[in-house]
């Protein structure tokens, strides 16, 4: 878990982030998720959350280092998105299904669509000013 959500998000920054200081302008987007923010019920995944915590924490790091040499680093952190990761889920656990929607006011899992714009926006010039942000796209889940 960690190998792939952390160490593997650290090396695709350093390695674009090296290109993008070079020329002295870009944007990073990394996609994180709210389990780097909350514990989440009813799933046990105390990995996840962790690779996902420490993913949020690198890229404000990064965006804090190399916010003077023109790279933004932002990230977006998505809630329970239809995907190939959560399908099995969303076909066999009806029973995390119900509780991840009583927790999300929206009643529903999100599409990746919509977790396209949020990182369109901050890969964008009119995220200009951004860097460091976390864009929650959660149907309301963190509100709570």
């Amino acid at each position: 878990m960690m190998d792939i959500n952390l160490h593997g998000l650290f090396y695709c920054c350093r390695a674009f982030g090296r290109a993008m200081l070079r020329q002295g302008k870009g944007s990073i987007v990394n996609v994180t998720s709210i389990s780097g923010l909350i514990s989440n019920v009813p799933q046990p995944q105390a990995a996840y959350n962790t690779s996902k915590a420490a993913a949020i924490q690198l890229t404000k790091s990064l965006a804090a280092e190399w916010a003077k040499r023109g790279v933004r680093v932002n990230a977006v952190s998505p809630s329970y998105i239809e995907t190939d990761m959560t399908r099995g889920a969303l076909e066999k656990r009806q029973d995390w299904v119900a509780v991840w929607q009583q927790f999300t006011p929206m009643i529903r899992v999100g599409q990746p669509t919509e977790v396209a714009g949020a990182v369109l926006f901050l890969a964008s010039d009119a995220a200009s000013f951004f860097t460091g942000s976390n864009l929650i796209v959660d149907g309301g889940y963190t509100c709570w």
